[in-house]
């Protein structure tokens, strides 16, 4: 009996936690304590550790240059501030995402237009793309969700032939590669979140700009710090901007971080790859589709459900599973284009701006019904992965599968 209906599960046993910190990086923040007290000076930002974590994480990237930040969503504000779009264009924005994957782009005055997805993906495909390109397209945002990259070669050859600037979504995807090469590294510019949940970390809310071009890097160094005229002979601020800098805290233990994320990625490359071979031996349930020859570093696995096999939707499929124990979420539809705030505008109440800015001449009532996307988000769950499952977790996983899918096979 499924433990739905009342029979026992198959992992009557909590999953294990990440311990994503440990004691390296309680060390690196008393060290940092510990300097401050001697010294009385207090712990800033823009210092040594952070400094360092900087050159560190462009280290790892190959590379570059990068600015700490204080989220996720900041990185994208900087990025795109970075850039120095004109106003009242557009940007067009992936089809499945975090609202702070999309949110900044109205922030700047710019008019996020919804690319669908990639069949059988979360992420946003060069067709799907080229499909909402218009005369005032002012730049292409690219995620990878889920630690799968998207297949940025078309999106970087679509954006070079328009001479529109790809920025790379990197929340969820640190060290995936895309035909060898590290995503972050294909585009014009680059963002990563380091909250506590992604990869790896720099405390509880993080993030990075990264680029390999260093006149667009002190364009986001000096947006992200309210203008401050870094690079240049000016002695006032030379723009306005938000105070959105990260700090030598933060850095001390994202460099401790930093140090394990290779480690981490092979972990969960290596516990996600043992997932997919085993799921060979199922009927209905399959691994997300991946672009050929990418990496994926598995944020979270996406399970496809062939319903057209069993006898219930895809979400009575992913209850049954998460009752017998095993960490998973039924639906993973986080669709800008259906989010309050983007179907009803609400950017800078009372007024409707960015979209009725005058100045805008693009169309103000377009919808992005993303029937790719949606087709993903209803076809797939999600399972939650991570780099300290063992052969244990692996091995529950696969029986819980297989019991509810023996139990709801036509």
């Amino acid at each position: 009996m499924l433990a739905i209906e009342g029979g026992p599960q198959v992992r009557p046993t909590p999953f294990p936690k990440r311990h994503l910190l440990g004691a390296a990086e309680k060390q690196a923040a008393v060290n940092l304590f510990d300097r401050a007290m001697e010294s009385g000076d207090p712990i800033g930002y823009g210092g040594p550790e952070e400094q360092a974590y900087e050159r560190e994480f462009a280290q790892f990237m190959g590379g570059g240059y990068a600015d700490l930040v204080n989220s996720g969503s900041s990185a994208l504000y900087v990025a795109l501030g970075a850039l120095e779009l004109a106003p009242a264009g557009e940007v067009v924005v992936p089809p499945i995402t975090d609202p702070g994957g999309v949110m900044p782009v109205a922030l700047l005055n710019l008019v996020p237009v919804v690319a669908d997805a990639h069949p059988g993906s979360f992420n946003s495909g060069a067709a799907q793309i080229a499909a909402v390109l218009t005369p005032h397209t002012r730049a292409i945002l690219v995620a990878h969700i889920a630690g799968e990259p998207a297949e940025m070669d078309p999106i970087l050859e679509l954006g070079r032939s328009r001479g529109l600037p790809v920025i790379e979504d990197c929340a969820q995807s640190h060290g995936a590669r895309y035909g060898g090469r590290l995503v972050g590294t294909l585009g014009a510019i680059a963002i990563f979140s380091t909250m506590s949940g992604k990869h790896h970390a720099t405390g509880p809310q993080g993030g990075v700009v990264y680029t390999t071009d260093e006149a667009l890097y002190w364009q986001a160094k000096r947006f992200s710090d309210r203008g401050k005229p870094f690079n240049t002979d000016a002695t006032s601020n030379v723009r306005a901007g938000l105070n959105l800098n990260g700090n030598d805290l933060a850095a001390a233990v994202g460099r401790v971080q930093l140090r394990k994320l290779e480690e981490m990625v092979a972990r969960r490359q290596q516990v996600a790859g043992r997932i997919i071979a085993a799921l060979g031996q199922l009927k209905a349930v399959r691994a997300g589709w991946e672009v050929p020859g990418s990496e994926g570093v598995y944020w979270f696995m996406r399970l496809h459900v062939d319903t057209a096999r069993l006898k219930v939707d895809k979400d009575t499929f992913a209850r049954a599973v998460a009752a017998e124990g095993i960490p998973v979420t039924p639906s993973y539809r986080h669709l800008p284009s259906e989010a309050l705030w983007f179907r009803q505008r609400l950017v800078f109440p009372p007024s409707d701006y960015p979209w009725g800015l005058p100045a805008y001449q693009g169309d103000r009532h377009a919808q992005f019904p993303c029937p790719n996307a949606v087709e993903a988000a209803e076809s797939h769950f999600v399972l939650a992965v991570h780099e300290n499952y063992t052969e244990q977790e692996v091995a529950d996983i696969l029986a819980a599968l297989r019991k509810v899918e023996e139990a709801y096979l036509k």
